[in-house]
C-alpha cells in the first residue's frame, strides 16, 4: 500500500512538473509576441520618445500667482495654492505657509486660515496647534500652472450633477 502511495505521488509530481513547465513555455511564447508585434508597431504616449530613450523635459509652465481662490469641484478637495512657493521652508524646524495662515497671523496678512481639520489629531481630539500629521502642507495643496491640459478632461462638477438629476 505504501509503495502504491509513493507511486502515486511520484506520477503525480512528474505529471504536475511538465504541465508547469508547458505553462511556463506558453508564457513565454506569448510574451515574445506580444514584444514582436509592439516592435513593429510602435506605442502611442505621452512621452513623444521610445521607450530606451530619455527625452529632454519639457520647460515648467508659468505658476499662478493671482491671490484668486478657485473654484473646488468636491466638499473636502484640498484648496489650490493660488501664488508662487518657490523657496518656502516646509520641513521639521519651520513651516513657511503658517507664516500667514496660522491662528495667529491671519489678521495682519488677511489670508484665509488653515483648516479646523488640520487642528485634529486622529482621535478627533482637538489641539492647540496644528497637528503634525497636516504640518507638511504641500502632501495636498499645491500650486497650480498656466498651461494646457495633455489629455482631455470631461470632469462633471457635482453642483452640476445634481443640478442636472433635478431636471
Amino acid at each position: 500500500m505504501r509503495h502504491q502511495n509513493s507511486a502515486r505521488l511520484s506520477w503525480f509530481r512528474t505529471t504536475l512538473r511538465g504541465r508547469i513547465r508547458a505553462f511556463i513555455g506558453a508564457l513565454f511564447v506569448a510574451a515574445f509576441a506580444v514584444s514582436a508585434a509592439s516592435i513593429a508597431e510602435p506605442l502611442a504616449t505621452l512621452r513623444g520618445e521610445t521607450i530606451n530613450q530619455e527625452p529632454r523635459a519639457p520647460m515648467m509652465g508659468k505658476q499662478v500667482n493671482t491671490d484668486l481662490r478657485a473654484v473646488r469641484n468636491y466638499p473636502e478637495q484640498p484648496p489650490t495654492i493660488p501664488h508662487k512657493t518657490r523657496g518656502y521652508a516646509i520641513n521639521l524646524q519651520a513651516n513657511k505657509c503658517l507664516s500667514c495662515h496660522s491662528r495667529r497671523a491671519i489678521e495682519q496678512s488677511q489670508a484665509p486660515m488653515i483648516s479646523v481639520t488640520h487642528f485634529m489629531d486622529r482621535e478627533g481630539q482637538v489641539l492647540s496647534s496644528v497637528t503634525p500629521r497636516r504640518y507638511f502642507c504641500n502632501q495636498c495643496h499645491v500650486p497650480q500652472l498656466d498651461a494646457k491640459p495633455l489629455v482631455g478632461n470631461d470632469f462633471v462638477d457635482a453642483d452640476a450633477v445634481i443640478k442636472a438629476k433635478g431636471n
